[in-house]
């Protein structure tokens, strides 16, 4: 993810792409394989990618970070690596422990490094040839690892200048890294910061994936200001569907500085068409983009209202996330475990909120506990926990009225109505069958002046 993009016209979908890429046979498979556009795990099972982006780079010391993106739901974690050329390099011992943790905690994990961003604009950047070498020079660690490793060779990159030459450049690290016996699935990202405004990797896209010999490669777009419509969404993923190439959105958010992408729109159409996704970003955001942050510095008990929506909402991870077969029944033989090198980090201080009063459940009814997670000035997020009794119910409704003027803006996880100063939330479709003593929760963001009481909530439910 980086900074602000041109926007341009259209351009013509290459023909060739689809006569290059359909009937490609899946590989023979000791890791992830390729099929007429679809993404298939070492058990021949189709994967589709529900994840979110880790700044493991920068933010080395926070390892727990895996467990927590895994008990949310993910099925992958796209993980940023430095190649040394413009971060501190993650060594292969380093590798070697996040691709432990992956394992450990039952997610693929999608290996990208991050040197490569707006290469050709930004002066600080490497180039792929750079990133290449980089993955070379950690093979022994990557090899054996196909069954739960993706290797993505440079995120977005190139920026909006000189990036006609991306359909040779990835062309050539993909060859090289062939040659040199890595059969792992390879992914590649768009030029343009990643957004290919231009259409440079949508029309070239058959011509990288037939440079492949084992036609084993996956295109990543990243989704930002560029694409702030449905219409746009769609005939960008659709063209690919067409083509039978495979795609996933490798990063994209619900707000930026070059514009609103529709996270709704790329969430829907991913569901609906077997498409990946993969959320920027867990958290640690700067330079102007901290609302990308999914969690409040770090924690997985104060998600931000997009780590909300992307996690709980409508089409989000928590719903459609399925994990990779190739966890399933056994317990994978983890790497060896290396402890990184800690680089010590300020966090902001955070005030956590009393837990609210409880009662029990009545029998076959419910109760629920309102809480204020996060609070700024004249804003506020709050979260509603319900729980079931000791029968299980089909539906719940949960009703609250504000002493001070308080108004909810934005809802998640439940369909909120209100007149006046009282509110009535009711479970959505995927949310309402709770079994006794089970617990779902919804969350809004909300605005206040001056006093920002908690009110009482009742539940009832059938």
């Amino acid at each position: 993810m980086k900074k602000l993009l041109s926007v341009a016209g259209a351009a013509l979908l290459t023909a060739l792409a689809a006569v290059f890429a359909l009937g490609q046979p899946a590989q023979a498979a000791t890791g992830f394989s390729v099929s007429n556009g679809r993404l298939y795990d070492a058990n021949g099972v189709e994967f589709v990618m529900r994840g979110v982006n880790h700044a493991h780079t920068w933010y080395p010391q926070q390892t727990s970070s895996f467990a927590n993106i895994k008990a949310l739901g993910a099925n992958t974690v796209r993980v940023v690596l430095s190649s040394g050329d413009r971060w501190t390099k993650n060594s292969a011992a380093d590798v070697a422990n996040v691709i432990s943790l992956c394992k450990t905690n039952r997610m693929i994990c999608v290996l990208e490094v991050h040197d490569t961003t707006g290469y050709g604009e930004d002066g600080a950047a490497t180039t792929l040839a750079k990133a290449t070498d980089y993955w070379l020079s950690i093979a022994d660690v990557l090899k054996g690892q196909e069954r739960y490793v993706i290797v993505n060779i440079g995120n977005e990159p190139f920026g909006n200048q000189n990036y006609s030459a991306w359909t040779t450049d990835t062309s050539n690290a993909i060859k090289r890294l062939r040659a040199a016996g890595l059969t792992h699935t390879i992914m590649v990202d768009a030029p343009n910061w990643g957004q290919d405004w231009t259409f440079t990797m949508r029309d070239n896209a058959g011509t990288v994936f037939a440079a492949d010999p084992q036609r084993n490669t996956v295109f990543s777009i990243h989704m930002y200001g560029v694409f702030d419509t449905a219409a746009e969404i769609s005939d960008y993923l659709g063209r690919f569907r067409t083509a039978g190439l495979p795609i996933v959105v490798g990063e994209f958010g619900f707000n930026h500085s070059d514009g609103n992408p529709d996270e709704d729109a790329i969430m829907a159409y991913a569901q609906a068409n077997g498409i990946g996704y993969l959320g920027w970003s867990w958290s640690g955001n700067g330079g102007g983009v901290e609302y990308l942050d999914m969690t409040t510095s770090f924690n997985p008990a104060q998600l931000t209202s997009w780590g909300q929506r992307i996690f709980n909402g409508a089409n989000g991870i928590a719903a459609t996330s399925r994990e990779a077969s190739v966890y399933s029944g056994s317990t994978p033989t983890a790497s060896p475990t290396v402890s990184p090198t800690v680089s010590p980090t300020t966090s902001p201080t955070v005030s956590p909120t009393p837990p609210p009063p409880t009662t029990p459940p009545p029998s076959g009814g419910c109760t629920a506990t309102y809480a204020v997670t996060n609070s700024w000035q004249g804003g506020f997020q709050g979260d509603v926990k319900v729980t079931a009794g000791t029968a299980a119910i089909t539906s719940w409704t949960v009703r609250w009225t504000y002493a001070n003027g308080q108004s909810v803006t934005q809802a998640w996880n439940a369909t909120v109505s209100n007149s006046g100063s009282a509110y009535t939330a009711r479970n959505v479709d995927y949310n309402g069958r709770l079994g006794a003593g089970a617990s779902t929760s919804f969350g809004f963001i909300g605005s206040w002046q001056g006093t920002n009481s908690t009110p009482a909530v009742t539940c009832t439910a059938s």
